[in-house]
Order: structure tokens, then sequence, then C-alpha cells
């Protein structure tokens, strides 16, 4: 009768300790401020994101979102500080197709695993790119273009953001699958190889929307195709590229994943309010406009996303023999 007793007792001491554990992970998170990391410096297209659902976060969640910019290796140092974060909810990561995907395939000794080390909480946006040339290229149409590849083998020179990076990846998917060869010559980010591109120093590249319209607009660069499988409102003119080129698709995309078994309660909880955020009036005609694709999708989703997105690119890889050291 009485270790019956010291039983029920240790239970009870048992259940009254897991009761706070529960109430932090379904209602009393967060208690914290919330470390929001960002895998490049300022001002470019995943920390314009994250500083855009910041304060909607913030006010949402009642704690605030502090954003930790931490450039370098290609997103490698971030993603790594990610991955060794305590998966309690106060730290979450703004990846990109490049640190959950295509480093996988480009990058030897990966540390870190995008589908192991990872909790996905839900993709925030997908960028679809405009395939622009140079006013001097003769061809109007990605038709026309192809054909001029073809009858130039390997003469035409395409810019690139980097080697390995999500608009080389597009490109080579592209020629591969358009039967053509080209000259690749990578540069340190898409606004340098936009620079050489207007100086007529290549011939065409890969680039969003959001950096290409005001060039096309003023008539420094012509736009001939989009690699989504719809037009695009910001700019209607621009076919897919998969009328031409049968079952071409590719964007660039990026979303917010937690360091792996975070509690899963926190993950719906930050999904939730980043879907909320991401619908709201403001933010999804601002997205529009500059030719994104609002994303939303549950982590369940995003999860196989990445994972499909992983085995598309490195199928990629391997066909084009790209190397990057």
């Amino acid at each position: 009768m009485r270790l019956t007793i010291i039983f029920k007792g240790l239970f009870a001491a048992l259940a009254a300790v897991a009761l706070p554990a529960a109430a932090q992970s379904k209602d009393a998170y967060p208690t914290k401020p919330i470390r929001a990391i960002v895998p490049f410096v300022p001002g470019g297209p995943t920390d314009i994101m994250a500083r855009a659902l910041a304060p909607r976060l913030t006010a949402a969640l009642g704690k605030q979102i502090i954003i930790d910019n931490r450039a370098g290796a290609g997103g490698l140092i971030a993603a790594t500080m990610a991955k060794e974060a305590p998966p309690d909810g106060y730290t979450i990561f703004f990846g990109t197709i490049s640190t959950l995907a295509t480093n996988v395939a480009t990058k030897a000794n990966l540390p870190y695993d995008p589908l192991r080390d990872y909790a996905p909480i839900t993709l925030t946006s997908s960028n679809p790119y405009f395939m622009v040339v140079h006013p001097s290229v003769p061809a109007q149409n990605v038709r026309e273009f192809i054909a001029l590849a073809k009858s130039q083998p390997g003469k035409l020179a395409f810019a690139s953001s980097g080697s390995g990076g999500g608009a080389h990846l597009a490109i080579e998917l592209f020629r591969i699958m358009a039967q053509i060869d080209m000259l690749h010559v990578p540069y340190k980010g898409s606004a340098q190889s936009v620079t050489e591109l207007l100086a007529g120093q290549v011939q065409m590249t890969f680039n969003q929307p959001s950096t290409t319209i005001g060039h096309a607009k003023a008539g420094k660069l012509r736009v001939l195709g989009v690699t989504s499988k719809t037009r695009l409102s910001a700019w209607k003119d621009a076919a897919p590229i998969a009328e031409i080129v049968p079952g071409y698709e590719s964007t660039s995309w990026q979303g917010v994943v937690a360091p792996a078994k975070t509690p899963k309660p926190i993950i719906d909880r930050l999904h939730g309010e980043i879907v909320k955020a991401l619908n709201t009036p403001e933010f999804s005609s601002r997205l529009t406009a500059e030719g994104s694709e609002i994303g939303g999708i549950s982590p369940e989703a995003f999860g196989r996303f990445i994972r499909e997105e992983i085995a598309k690119w490195t199928k990629v890889v391997k066909q084009a023999k790209i190397q990057v050291e």
C-alpha cells in the first residue's frame, strides 16, 4: 500500500514537470526573441524576405525576430550554424535553392544534410528567371536564340551569378534540353553578371524579374522568355521557355526551416504565422509585382519539395559535368 502511494506521488511529480514543457511548446511559446539566420549579406533577395517578414512575425508572436546575417562560403556558414542551434524554436533559418538543394550536388563534404538536419516550416516564395540577351543579339525569342546557338556552337557566351548557383544550373538544364553548346562565364553575384551583359561582354543570362524588368523597359536588355510554366503578370510578353522546350521549368526559391527535432507544435505555430504574413494584401501584391509566386505550403510538402529539388539538380550537375571548387 505504501509503495503504491510512493509511485502515485512520483507519477504526479513527473506530470507536474511535464506540464510546463507542454505548455511551453503549445501555449507559452515564444518567451524570448527568435533568431532568424540569413546566409547572405543585407540587401539580397533572401535578406529582403526575412526583413519583410520579421515585423509581421514579431507582432503576431509577441517577441522580436532578430535578423542574423551570416554570409560566406556559399551559405555553408549560416546553414551549419542553424543545424547546430538548439531545437527549441528560437532559431530559424532562411534557406534557399542553393543552401537546401544545389549545394548537395555541387559541394564535396557538405557539413550538413538538408533532409536530415532541418525541420521544414514552409516555402516562402519562388522566383522564375527571365532569359535575357544583349540587344545586339539577333534573336527576338527563345526559338530564334536556340537556332542562333546551334549555328554557332560554343561561341555564344552566357553569364551566371557563380558556378553551381541556381541561375547557372537553370541555364545548364536549358542547354541540355535544347541541345545547344555555349560558353559559361561565371561572375561573383547576379549584379555583376547583369553588368557584364549590359556591357555586351556576354550574350545571355538568366536573372530574376525584379532585377531585370527595369533594364528591359529601358531597352538595355531584351527578354526572350521566362522559366516558369506560365507567363508573369509583371511581363506578359515573355513566353514560357517550355513552349519551345517541352518540359522545361526552373525557379529560384527560398523557405524557412528550423533545426531538426524542433517540436511539431512550434513548427506548426511558425508555419501558421508565416503563411498569414505572406498572404496579407500588401505583402502578396508586392511579391506578385516582382514576378514572385507566394509560398505557404505545409511543412510536409516543403520537405518533399526539397527532396525533389535535390534529385533534379543532382541529375543536371552530373549531365553537365559541373565541377565546383
